[in-house]
């Protein structure tokens, strides 16, 4: 699997959470994990209308890291996440 459409299609094809959860606690690290978690916050707070700083400040990230997310948003990234809000 060298290509990251072949990750995404690894991923779609695990249809059971307990073995989603066991294939991505063995690719990913606790820090890389806490990252994902962050930035899923990051762009659910951006949609709920909080400032860029406020959310840098408040989850002791870099403004660039939330200036990139809503970069993402702009470009209609994160459907998902816009449809549970």
């Amino acid at each position: 699997m060298s290509e990251f459409s072949d990750f995404i299609d690894l991923i779609y094809s695990i249809r059971d959470k307990k073995l989603l959860e066991d294939f991505l606690l063995g690719v990913t690290t606790p820090s890389e994990r806490k990252e994902f978690v962050q930035r899923i916050e990051i762009v659910r707070q951006l949609l709920s209308g909080k400032p860029q700083h406020d959310i840098a400040r408040e989850l002791g990230v870099g403004v660039a890291t939330v200036t990139r997310a809503s970069k993402e948003l702009s470009q209609g990234r994160f459907k998902v996440l816009r449809d549970t809000q």
